[in-house]
């Protein structure tokens, strides 16, 4: 059909001759024509934050392109803000690299290292989210902070025929340079959860890169109070970690939604910090117990928990990690309790 017509005239117009990119002003790449910017600048061990693997679908992958971009492209346009088509921010997934470019990326993106390791430890959290534990190989150590994601790459299997790459935060604290823990769901269907519930191996080589985002404590006084559900326990986990290493006196409220009583997991653990950290309480919520859960906690929408216990938000700070549609339902709560949109940061699965 069109699709492939399309395609087939990308193929055809595909200019690969070499296109140099200069970054920030300062530092110039030579580059094959015609790639994704994307995937050009990661041949270039600078790697750019996509959680979605180069499909469109996350948004995360913006960067300046101040020459040689062309027009934006409808693909690009929901993602883009107006104030951020002004200022020539571009999705660099889906501008291909025709002609010389001149761009810039926060500088801390120089900092990204592509990373081998090992695969440590696969323990079943639940019915479907898998801990992995990575041992790092080459580079033996990173440097990451609490709330921070990495990359890690899917080889070529049954569901792709060319690698790619998904993100996930890191749930173990930032202490342990030397290890680092995923939380991962599966998704049915979904390219990199397949490949690690169905065919990961503790031994497997592995390859990730990072660390990125700022999805991490600020350094205020404020009242924390955090609201997760399912693998969205993973950046909160390595705040509390690093929260009881430290002995944070900070008050702080851990707000965990689940379905039922099987899809909860690390309560233990969550107990075990609410005595090593000063003021920490966990407040897990189940919206669907079944009969034989026997919950006696609380019940509902982890929205509606949240505004159950929070009559007045104005001098807390929000740290919230979820689906898009939660995340958006609980800044509204929060909002409608006066805290104000400066003091709530968040973690949005794609």
């Amino acid at each position: 059909g069109l699709a492939l017509l399309l395609m087939l005239a990308d193929a055809l117009i595909t200019d690969t001759s070499d296109r140099v990119i200069t970054i920030n002003d300062a530092r110039t790449v030579t580059v094959a024509g015609g790639r994704p910017l994307l995937t050009a600048l990661k041949e270039q061990q600078i790697f750019i934050p996509s959680a979605c693997g180069g499909r469109g679908s996350c948004g995360l992958c913006k960067v300046a392109v101040i020459e040689g971009g062309g027009a934006i492209l409808p693909t690009e346009m929901p993602w883009l803000t107006p104030d951020e088509q002004k200022s020539h921010i571009r999705l660099s997934c889906q501008i291909k690299v025709r002609r010389d470019l001149a761009i810039r990326i926060p500088e801390e993106l120089f900092n990204v290292r592509q990373y081998q390791a090992e695969v440590a430890g696969i323990v079943d959290l639940t019915h479907d989210i898998k801990q992995v534990t990575l041992a790092l190989v080459d580079p033996p150590e990173i440097a990451f902070t609490a709330g921070q994601y990495i990359q890690i790459e899917v080889p070529p299997y049954a569901l792709t025929d060319e690698p790619v790459y998904r993100a996930y935060s890191v749930a173990s604290d930032p202490v342990d340079n030397r290890r680092i823990e995923l939380e991962i769901r599966y998704v049915p269907n979904g390219i990199c959860t397949t490949y690690v519930h169905q065919h990961l191996k503790v031994g497997d080589a592995i390859t990730f890169n990072g660390p990125y985002g700022e999805f991490g404590l600020r350094p205020t006084e404020r009242e924390i109070i955090c609201v997760a559900g399912g693998s969205g326990m993973a950046p909160i986990r390595a705040i509390l970690l690093e929260m009881a290493r430290s002995r944070n006196p900070r008050p702080c409220r851990y707000f965990f939604g689940a379905r039922a009583k099987r899809d909860l997991f690390l309560v233990e653990e969550m107990r075990r910090l609410e005595g090593e950290i000063p003021n920490f309480r966990f407040i897990p919520a189940l919206s669907s117990p079944g009969p034989d859960d026997a919950w006696e906690g609380e019940t509902g929408l982890i929205t509606e928990v949240v505004e159950r216990h929070v009559p007045d938000a104005a001098n807390a700070e929000a740290y919230l990690c979820g689906s898009p549609l939660m995340i958006d339902a609980c800044i509204k709560v929060l909002r409608g309790r006066g805290m104000p949109e400066t003091q709530i940061f968040f973690d949005k699965f794609t």
